[in-house]
This record gives structure tokens, sequence and C-alpha cells, in this order.
């Protein structure tokens, strides 16, 4: 049985990254493979307890100091040579460079690592990846513009650059008019129009184009927000001062969004930017048309015209505009465009083939690399 670590800098917090680590270790674990997540910091929370019931193997570094902490390095490289795992798959730059680096201490037989982010970061970011581009065997991008925008800040080469993008349990996620009716109840939207939208309060999802878009759509238009994080205050106190508070419900962080997600008539997002977005792939699973803005990794989601509406970042007309087209198609319509991104998410994203494809490239490194090595240099 091959032993595949992932490792993640946490899993206390859950977001696009973290669910699609998860997604994978459960589902090569149900394939037979033998899975341990290895997180640098946190318990684990709740997700250790559902990776347990998995069949899913769980160690925290307990590194208080981030990268900087040593005993975090030397729990991973104790583990890396008493448990011999034939491959070492990272997602997100501290966990990257922990598995690149380690190498040198303790020799693996397959390292990769996956971006998530079509943003490059700092410039002490692109130097970390461009310093230790040459130690993984693969690097792995979840979207063809997180891939370009990565090649082109020289952070890695293109010739060992992969898109594999994130994956959805499309049997999971999928229309269920029953709990729709029940969620819609208790949020007393019976008849109102429910916009939908997930994910931390950061500055990155722009909430605050989003609340001021809602105020230019028509009044009953509500909308509900699953998410938590730094900027909630501030959030709350814009919407107090568009006078949405009647309009605007805060749900607070949810860890499965399912529910909010079938209820919805619409979800919403205005990221400045993204990878693959999961909350995206997740309401096309649902049958809900989205309004996202057009960036990298949202276009490859959403189809404009077909499957969802799209405008620019940080336009708050424009996304206003096309949110009230979406509220003003006949429900037919709607439901049209809804199934069509059901059918687009299934062909293009589906769990099943995903993990068909990174069971392929595992099998591909590991028949490339038959012993445990320091480095992966190849010209």
């Amino acid at each position: 049985m091959s032993h595949v670590a992932l490792v993640i800098p946490t899993l206390d917090r859950m977001g696009g990254a973290e669910r699609q680590a998860m997604l994978l270790a459960r589902g090569l674990a149900a394939r037979g493979w033998r899975v341990t997540v290895v997180a640098l910091s946190g318990s684990g929370g709740a997700a250790a307890g559902e990776l347990a019931a998995a069949g899913v193997g769980f160690l925290t570094l307990e590194m208080r100091k981030g990268l900087a902490d040593p005993r975090g390095w030397i729990r991973f490289h104790r583990w890396l040579r008493r448990e011999a795992p034939d491959v070492v798959h990272a997602h997100l730059p501290h966990a990257a460079w922990l598995a690149r680096w380690s190498r040198a201490a303790a020799p693996m037989r397959v390292q990769l690592d996956t971006i998530h982010t079509s943003a490059t970061g700092t410039l002490g970011r692109r130097l970390g990846y461009r310093w230790s581009q040459w130690l993984p065997d693969r690097v792995t991008a979840v979207g063809q513009g997180v891939a370009e925008a990565w090649v082109n800040a020289r952070m890695v080469r293109r010739e060992r650059l992969l898109v594999v993008p994130n994956g959805v349990d499309v049997d999971a996620w999928r229309p269920d008019a029953e709990a729709s009716k029940a969620v819609r109840r208790e949020l007393g939207v019976e008849d109102g129009f429910l916009w939908f939208a997930a994910g931390r309060f950061d500055p990155v999802k722009d909430y605050d184009t989003m609340l001021w878009a809602l105020a230019q759509t028509p009044d009953r238009a509500r909308l509900a927000i699953a998410g938590a994080g730094p900027l909630e205050g501030e959030i709350r106190q814009l919407a107090a001062r568009l006078d949405l508070m009647t309009r605007v419900h805060f749900l607070g962080f949810q860890p499965d969004v399912r529910r909010w997600m079938r209820a919805a008539d619409g979800f919403v997002q205005t990221s400045r930017w993204e990878g693959l977005p999961m909350g995206l792939l997740e309401a096309g699973a649902c049958a809900l048309p989205a309004v996202a803005t057009d960036v990298a990794g949202t276009r490859e989601v959403v189809v404009d015209g077909e499957t969802g509406w799209l405008a620019p970042a940080g336009d708050r007309a424009a996304l206003a505009a096309a949110m009230s087209a979406l509220m003003q198609a006949s429900a037919q319509d709607r439901e049209a465009m809804g199934e069509r991104a059901r059918e687009f998410v299934t062909e293009r994203f589906s769990l099943g083939a995903v993990l068909d494809r990174w069971e392929a490239l595992y099998a591909e490194l590991l028949e490339m690399n038959p012993m445990a090595r320091r480095w992966a240099f190849r010209r």
C-alpha cells in the first residue's frame, strides 16, 4: 500500500485549499492509499475527527513560530525517516517550503506541491519559491490563470508545472428542493430572492463591493453570508450604514454550507483574485447560477452568460447590474442556467476525475523515482 503525506499549514481554519486537501485525503484513502495529513500547527479540530473516521492519519507538528520553530522541523524529519512516505504532497507556501527543504535531512522518493492562488505574494514569497524550485519533482497549480501568474513571476519553471484542478463531489453537492424550503422558512425569505456568499471576511473577498451592489438591487433581494474573519465587524457596520441590516443575514462560520447553497436563488462572489474557487464549484454542482468577479480562476468556472455572469473586480455598478439581471430573469431561465452550471462542473471538475489525475501523476513520479533522494534537479 503506497503512503502519501499531505502537508498543510493548519486545518484549524478551513478555506478552499484546506477543503480540497481534505477531499483528496478522504478520496485517496477510499481508493486504498495509506494517507496521513501533516499540519504545521493547530490541533486539527473537527477536521482531524473527520479524517480519522475516513481512515486517514493526522499529525500536527505544533509549530508555534511558523517556519522559525526548529522543533517542528525536527518532528517532521523524524516522522519522515520513521514512516518513509512514498509521496510528500504540500499545499500552500509554508508547507511547500517545509517539504522542499526537508529533503536535505530526510530524503524523499517523491515530493510535489500545489499552488492554490493566482496572487504571487510578497517579494519574500517570490524569492522563496525561486530559490527552492529545483527541489520538488513537480509543481501543480489549481488553474491555468494560477499557472500563468506564477510562471510570469518566475516562481516556477513552465516545464515543471502541471495544472490539476480542484475537484468537487458532485454527488454530495446537488440540488435539494425540500432542504431549500426549510432554510428559506428559517430565514424568512420564502418569497424573496436569496443570494448566498461564503468565505472569510478578508480584504481579498471584497465584501464592501458586494454590499454596495446589493444596495442597488431590488428590495426583495436578501443576502446570506457564511463566514468569519477579521473584517466582520467592519462589514456589519457598512451594512448598517447602507440600511441593509434587514436584508443581510450574517451566518458566522458554517462547517457545511450545502443547506444554504441549496436554498439560494443565486451565488455571489466578489474576490479581487482567486485560484480555482471551491465556492463556485460547489454552487455549480448545486445547479446554482452565479454572479462573480472576472478574475483568474473565477472565469475558469463561470461561463459568462451561460452558467452565470461576470463583472469587473471592484466595479459596484457592474456587479449590481449583473445581480439585477439574474434577479429579473424568469425562473425557467435561471433554472436552465443552473443546470448548465452543474453540467459544466460535472464534466470538468468532478472529484472522481480529479482523483484519477492525482493517482496517475503519483504513479508517474514514483516510476521515475525508484529511490528516495535529496533533490529533484533535472535539466
